[in-house]
């Protein structure tokens, strides 16, 4: 079969791999209709993270169930799943604690692992790991690019308001102007904020962030921003949702959040800046949030888009097959676009 392969900085090619096998009973084979780039996949795209040459990538990705392991119980050969970005075993002391990505078995899909920017994929525990998209939409292809996103940004940003405590009435500001902050936006609104502050500067975005819920845009820098929200809140949001993850964002999260408040911060952290843990300490800041168990959150997330309730598909602003996946990872390198869809012919 024809996966992505991560060579050098830049360099990331499709190439024939072996074909998925069925290596344990809790295993499924799926053969992929949908996938995503990730603006975290630039990270060892541009060398900042480092990535071993031969690496797989992709960890968002949907599809069809082609075969499933003797211990598989919940899928059979035909079903269409998505999958959140990593996989779990569903049944350790984390798992049942809905934090499904400190699982004592889990793992991220792609890098040593098997990606999604493939044509299949051995699916690990799948019957704890996979969720199955309903039959009534399971044909319906609009339909289907609307759940996309559930697999990481939407679970994210939905993280990044639950960690922030985003409740009816809040004041809410969002750092981070990529898929997850759009997201984060859209997961506050549903939570019933009041307000919503968007900081980024790209007009493309913040016309999606505006078509989300954010009420106010701050499209200044640093201490800039950090004035300017002062300013717009009187003292501060008492919900940030910190998504970008360098330590300008962090500092600026600090220094938006009204006393009392709390941060949810989902960027990947980059950089070992430090904190200015004394305004937090003064101001009685709270810090939460972490890599987002997504599969805790994509059910209630994915009964919501097929109920219309929301639609996070406007992230995804471009379209590629398997082939362009190169080319869709330099189009989000270079800011061309949000967020990458990757549409398999088998879709």
């Amino acid at each position: 079969m024809k996966a992505t392969v991560f060579y050098a900085q830049g360099d990331v090619r499709v190439e024939n791999v072996p074909d998925p096998q069925i290596q344990c009973p809790t295993d499924a084979i799926v053969r992929i209709t949908h996938a995503c780039i990730c603006g975290s996949d630039l990270w060892f795209y541009t060398g900042k993270d480092k990535w071993k040459p031969g690496s797989r990538t992709g960890h968002e990705w949907m599809g069809v169930i082609e075969d499933v392991g003797s211990e598989v119980r919940n899928f059979k050969k035909g079903d269409r799943v998505l999958s959140p970005f990593s996989f779990s075993d569903g049944d350790c002391e984390f798992c049942n604690k809905g934090l499904q990505t400190s699982c004592l078995q889990s793992g991220f899909w792609g890098g040593e692992n098997e990606g999604g920017q493939a044509e299949a994929i051995t699916a690990r525990f799948a019957d704890a790991t996979l969720i199955k998209i309903p039959e009534e939409v399971a044909n319906d292809d609009g339909m289907l690019t609307k759940i996309l996103p559930l697999t990481d940004v939407m679970a994210t940003g939905h993280h990044a308001a639950i960690s922030a405590g985003v409740k009816v009435g809040s004041t809410v500001a969002v750092i981070g102007d990529g898929a997850v902050g759009l997201c984060g936006v859209l997961a506050a609104k549903r939570l019933g904020a009041e307000r919503i502050i968007m900081m980024g500067r790209h007009e493309n975005r913040l016309a999606i962030a505006r078509k989300f819920g954010a009420t106010d845009v701050v499209s200044s820098r640093d201490e800039a921003a950090i004035q300017a929200v002062q300013e717009l809140t009187k003292g501060g949001a008492e919900c940030v949702l910190e998504c970008v993850g360098t330590e300008s964002s962090m500092q600026t999260a600090i220094g938006i959040t009204r006393p009392g408040g709390t941060i949810g911060y989902v960027g990947v952290p980059h950089g070992n800046g430090t904190i200015n843990l004394s305004r937090m300490f003064r101001s009685n800041l709270a810090l939460c949030g972490g890599v987002a168990p997504s599969r805790a959150y994509i059910p209630e997330l994915l009964s919501d888009v097929i109920a219309l309730k929301i639609d996070p598909s406007p992230v995804l602003d471009m379209v590629v097959d398997l082939e362009g996946v190169p080319a869709g990872y330099k189009a989000m390198n270079d800011r061309a676009a949000i967020k990458v869809m990757v549409k398999l012919s088998s879709g």
